[in-house]
């Protein structure tokens, strides 16, 4: 088999660009990721809420740690079905101020926001 790259003209450029971008996202829905798992995220002033698909998984198969600004959520091996992420966000968590729910295969985290605290200091002038 030959193989010839292709170069593109920058007036063919964002037609191709859009196509390209296109199927990579079919590809990776269809080969790279569960597509059964649908996960939303909404976020307001004091709070992120997430909504994540995980049915089959009882409350005491599932861990949810949390650290800084990154949510990890496990399954212990025993489980019927195995479920193992982490979630980077923005802004740290407020641990004590978040709370987590699994009801009828849905688990919903309300990840409250860290409010940060400031330093800052005046020095007098002599």
């Amino acid at each position: 088999m030959f193989f010839a790259p292709v170069v593109r003209t920058r007036a063919q450029s964002p037609a191709f660009r859009s196509f390209d971008r296109s199927f990579e996202r079919f590809v990776n829905d269809a080969f790279f990721t569960n597509a059964a798992r649908s996960f939303n995220v909404e976020q307001d002033d004091k709070a992120w809420t997430v909504t994540l698909d995980a049915p089959g998984i009882a409350r005491d198969e599932l861990s949810i740690n949390i650290e800084g600004n990154i949510v990890r959520l496990e399954t212990k091996p025993e489980a019927k079905r195995q479920l193992k992420a982490a979630y980077e966000l923005p802004q740290e968590i407020d641990v004590d101020a978040t709370s987590a729910k699994l009801e009828n295969g849905v688990l919903s985290l309300v990840l409250a926001k860290k409010q940060p605290v400031s330093n800052a200091r005046t020095i007098e002038i002599r």
